[in-house]
């Protein structure tokens, strides 16, 4: 991509994210077009359609957001609060965007590959807890996933810019220590891929 190209991209990318949190999720690409500096054709040159857009300000907030909280997670000398800066930091920055997630749901942007980037990233961090001793051994992949959709299901239940999610993290902590846990029934079901 050539320079200026990458460039109105990144305009546009950061306009949307602008765009969505004042606006909301239903915000006009027409809109985000004119906050970029853009025509609405360069738009979608770069961008198809509003999908396109989304995931790529997904991907945004992904590596300003998240990334740098996973590589302080790994170099954290206490496994069981690594996993919580990580799991801190996904949750923190989805309900920082919270409009940016309200309109991805709508298009069908989260499908169940959308986070396997972090997810791969999470996976040593549990195992890394389980070895220690501060995370539960039975804990699977497949567990994770769905504790953390399970979390971000929480924002959909409170009013926006609220972090009364924090509450949730801590609890999903206390309860998958090691100590007292029960004996899981069931080996943990395959995860049904959902594609957009």
């Amino acid at each position: 991509m050539r320079a200026d190209a990458a460039r109105n991209s990144e305009k546009i990318v950061r306009a949307a994210r602008e765009i969505y949190a004042e606006r909301g999720p239903d915000a006009m690409l027409d809109e985000v077009a004119r906050r970029a500096g853009v025509g609405i054709a360069t738009l979608y040159r770069r961008f198809p359609d509003k999908g396109a857009l989304l995931r790529a300000v997904l991907n945004q907030q992904f590596a300003e957001r998240v990334e740098p909280a996973l590589g302080r997670a790994l170099e954290d000398a206490d496994p069981r609060h690594g996993l919580a800066v990580a799991m801190e930091a996904a949750l923190s920055s989805a309900a920082g965007e919270y409009n940016v997630l309200i309109a991805a749901r709508k298009t069908g942007v989260l499908t169940s590959g959308i986070g396997d980037r972090f997810f791969d990233a999470l996976d040593p961090l549990v195992e890394r807890g389980q070895r220690s001793g501060v995370i539960r051994e039975d804990l699977v992949p497949q567990d994770v996933r769905r504790i953390m959709t399970m979390l971000v299901s929480v924002l959909w239940t409170m009013e926006p810019g609220q972090d009364g999610w924090q509450r949730y993290v801590t609890l999903v902590l206390d309860g998958l220590a090691p100590a007292a846990a029960s004996t899981l029934p069931y080996p943990a079901p395959e995860l049904r891929r959902r594609e957009s």
